[in-house]
């Protein structure tokens, strides 16, 4: 181990002003236990202190003011929760009471009369006068009084508030540390990189991330950073992809009869321009004798399904197996459905392994599997059992990925010992281009961004609850066509936090107002028998309305159900509303998405609202709901590690990442070990960070 990193290795309480007792609390509140872990906790923002406002120039539009002048007097008034220090503050153009609500007692001892402050926080406007409520306070000082510096403001919690740890104490440890850390920092970009995105040094942007001398250093500091967290993160993720193929070999798979007797014979449809070129993509990978890894992502109804049967096609052409598993059993019961149809056409053998598969079908389908004359194998988890052995697994194919944990697709891809199967993960969650490049940059991505000619789009509108008889009118209406109609709710239980309507109150309102329709109702609290026989109560026809929470968001295809009304849509993520709209428009007829709100809404509500009206592209919806909640909430994205950027915003900082990318890119392709001396710093760098998986930019 280096000096170096001995250096960032040590403790946080030997850094002066810490201590024991405060190095405890940012153990526990902020997970920082040694220089390191300081150094990495970023401001996530900067307040301008570079100038003082006078008290007649305050207005309830600036975020903060600083303020010098004097405080008169000070007195405590009210009661209980409403007790309170209010100080009277004047710089000579008007007066600004200063109030506390808590440490009232340690203020009142520590404050002076008659004595020069400056003084920062929010002004409010009440009753005529001005007022900061917990402003930071301190004494005038020759340091002080010229101001002309940017203030970090750092992530904090309650606990270290009301210890007197607040922005200001952690930025003059900051400032310690950084006075002695200078010697330590060593670069870990390529000069070269620096010189092509005009990057400053790494102790430059650590020293104006936290101490930033001008608004223009903070804007070099933060972009030197994201760029350097980024480019690490992508380099992991090539290097993986890299070694995937460079070190795992896969089937190779150049026959084409039974596709070639498909494609002229029994092709149902045209094929989409967009499903020609994924199924290019694929069969180039296969082509090549390694492993294929690819993402296929698209929207919800763009044709999924008879790309995974020519896919599957191509391996049984070369005389292997191919298996696709699903989350759940309604799931894998569709895609046998679709499949079994293609497949009869071709006289091939195709069999089903879910939970409730009997004995006597497991052990035929077991012995199959393993003599060869099963050639696709459609199931849930069951397929992950070790008793299911197959003579040639050439292909697996995995729905829904983010709903499977990644030792179980393993286990699955360890069905074949003698050369990994290859992987074709397919998604109907679309994702926005700097995420798919974050969370799957170690896997190919084809997308299937176009829907099959002829499908009618969704008409999706927004409706307030007042309009409730004019909405139940027009669903009787397309009941007595013979369509089926999906009524969904956000809660089971009745909440007294939020004013939701409850399902149960929901199913009852509507068998009143529904009395001559049959009903039926599935809810995250069933046992999984009484939601499979609900679901396929419903597809049957054997009811026409189905009063449901959200656990009918994913796949599952009722052609005949033609309306989707979501109750409390503002209390849905935009990615949830596009997939729940697209359990509709899957047959001919034309479909509707009623979006139903209260009169209240926030402003972010009506954009998601709006959003939903305006498109039905899954990819522009992504892209909308990446920038509204960030990329933590994503559906199907809370991976962990991947998603702990330090500094960087995938939500905004996509040209950054695209950029830090084609470095990383640039670089492995022409030296795949980091071998050149140029990238010295790179593999440095990365020879420190072997012992922390999934923080790629630590100092040390």
């Amino acid at each position: 181990m280096t000096e170096r990193t001995n250096f960032f290795d040590t403790k946080i309480e030997f850094l002066k002003g810490v201590g024991p007792q405060r190095a405890l609390l940012l153990n526990k509140e902020l997970n920082i236990f040694n220089y390191g872990d300081l150094l990495q906790h970023y401001p996530f923002r900067h307040e301008d202190r570079t100038r003082f406002y006078r008290i007649s120039e305050l207005t309830e539009l600036l975020p903060g003011a600083q303020v010098k002048g004097r405080l008169k007097e000070w007195e405590i008034i009210g009661e209980g929760a409403k007790k309170r220090l209010v100080g009277q503050f004047t710089d000579g153009t008007g007066v600004l009471d200063l109030v506390w609500f808590q440490g009232i007692t340690w203020f009142e001892k520590m404050l002076r009369r008659n004595a020069e402050y400056v003084v920062y926080g929010k002004p409010v406007l009440f009753g005529g006068k001005y007022s900061i409520t917990h402003p930071e306070i301190e004494l005038l000082t020759p340091e002080n009084e010229a101001g002309g510096f940017w203030q970090p403001v750092y992530p904090l919690t309650d606990k270290l508030r009301k210890r007197f740890v607040d922005s200001r104490a952690i930025g003059k440890m900051m400032r310690t540390l950084l006075e002695l850390a200078a010697p330590n920092i060593r670069e870990t970009l390529p000069e070269s990189l620096r010189q092509q995105y005009r990057l400053i040094g790494k102790a430059d942007a650590l020293w104006n991330i936290h101490l930033p001398q001008s608004q223009a250093h903070l804007v070099q500091a933060q972009r030197r950073l994201k760029f350097e967290e980024l480019f690490y993160n992508q380099l992991r993720l090539i290097k993986n992809k890299l070694l995937q193929k460079n070190e795992f070999p896969g089937q190779i798979f150049t026959h084409v009869a039974l596709l070639r007797d498909f494609y002229d014979n029994h092709l149902p449809f045209e094929l989409t321009n967009a499903q020609k070129k994924v199924l290019r993509e694929i069969r180039e990978d296969l082509k090549t004798g390694k492993q294929m890894n690819r993402l296929l992502q698209g929207d919800v109804g763009s044709g999924k399904t008879i790309v995974a049967f020519i896919t599957m096609l191509m391996a049984i052409d070369s005389s292997a197996q191919a298996c696709l598993m699903a989350p759940t059993e309604i799931l894998a019961d569709q895609h046998y459905n679709g499949l079994k149809e293609f497949a009869d056409l071709l006289g091939l053998n195709i069999g089903k392994l879910t939970g409730s598969s009997r004995k006597k079908e497991r052990d035929v389908i077991h012995e199959q599997l393993q003599d060869g004359s099963i050639q696709i194998i459609v199931g849930t988890h069951a397929l992950l059992e070790n008793v299911v052995q197959f003579q040639n697994l050439g292909l697996c194919i995995i729905d829904e990925q983010h709903r499977f944990g990644v030792a179980q697709r393993a286990r699955l891809w360890a069905k074949n010992e003698r050369v990994n199967p290859h992987v074709l993960v397919m998604t109907a969650t679309p994702i926005p281009r700097t995420l798919a490049m974050t969370l799957y940059g170690d896997l190919d991505i084809s997308v299937i961004d176009e829907l099959p000619a002829g499908r009618k789009p969704i008409k999706t509108v927004h409706r307030y609850d007042a309009h409730r008889a004019t909405l139940f009118g027009f669903l009787k209406e397309e009941i007595a066509k013979g369509r089926q109609v999906y009524i969904v709710y956000p809660l089971i239980e009745e909440s007294e936090k939020m004013d939701l309507k409850d399902l149960m109150d929901g199913y009852e309102s509507i068998s009143r107002s529904f009395p001559e329709v049959p009903l039926s109702i599935l809810h995250g609290k069933m046992k999984p028998k009484d939601k499979e026989y609900e679901m396929a109560r419903f597809l049957r026809q054997e009811t026409k309305i189905m009063v449901a929470t959200t656990v009918i968001e994913v796949g599952v295809n009722v052609p005949n159900a033609s309306v989707m009304v979501i109750e409390n849509a503002e209390r849905f993520g935009l990615a949830q509303l596009h997939q729940l709209r697209g359990r509709v428009g899957r047959g001919a007829e034309q479909s509707y998405c009623i979006l139903m709100t209260d009169f209240k809404l926030s402003k972010e509500t009506k954009k998601r609202l709006e959003t939903m009206c305006r498109t039905n592209n899954g990819f522009e919806i992504a892209e909308v709901d990446l920038e509204l909640r960030g990329p933590g909430d994503l559906s199907g994205t809370q991976q962990s590690g991947i998603m702990d950027f330090l500094i960087a915003d995938l939500a905004k900082d996509g040209e950054i990442l695209k950029a830090a990318r084609a470095s990383a890119e640039s670089i492995l392709d022409q030296d795949p070990e980091l071998v050149l001396p140029q990238h010295d710093p790179i593999r440095s760098h990365l020879d420190n960070l072997r012992h922390a998986e999934t923080n790629w930019s630590r100092i040390s």
